[in-house]
């Protein structure tokens, strides 16, 4: 039996703290599937191609790790992948709150998937995107917030 797990999200910029849950996950499951959302809403700072390399790029040597982009919900997305447990991480209450509310809605799309809430691990349960974003856009130091990918990629944008 193939235990197949997802890790959604908009990854915009993957984080430190995304690779540590990913490392961590990738030994709970036989595969681990990274779901790299378009969600152009939230008005990315990188393209999804880029989003989907610096994620390939930082798991280059996890095995069992397949990046994936979705446009879909993610109960379709995880059915068509044929993945029983959604994860996520919760690194602060108001977290739980919008996950809770995510996994219930994703529970009544699809009884038969499976929310699984990972906490961070202590030195990233500060970090979010958006703050690696904010922390950038000001010129401050990113370098041990975001894989070697990510750091290059804002250098570029840079100049």
């Amino acid at each position: 039996m193939n235990r197949i797990a997802i890790y959604p999200g908009t990854f915009d910029p993957v984080t430190n703290g995304h690779i540590d849950l990913m490392r961590r996950s990738v030994k709970l499951f036989d595969k681990l599937i990274v779901a790299v959302s378009l969600n152009p809403t939230k008005g990315p700072k990188f393209s999804h191609e880029q989003r989907v390399q610096f994620i390939s790029e930082a798991t280059d040597d996890l095995k069992n790790v397949e990046i994936i982009p979705f446009d879909c919900l993610l109960t379709d997305f995880a059915q068509s992948n044929h993945a029983a447990v959604i994860i996520k991480g919760l690194r602060a209450i108001s977290d739980f709150e919008f996950e809770l509310q995510m996994g219930l809605m994703n529970r009544n799309l699809d009884e038969t998937i499976e929310t699984l809430f990972m906490i961070p691990s202590l030195e990233f349960s500060f970090l979010s995107s958006n703050l690696v974003k904010e922390v950038a856009n000001h010129g401050g130091d990113i370098s041990e917030l975001v894989p070697a990918s990510v750091l290059k990629g804002f250098q570029e944008m840079d100049s």
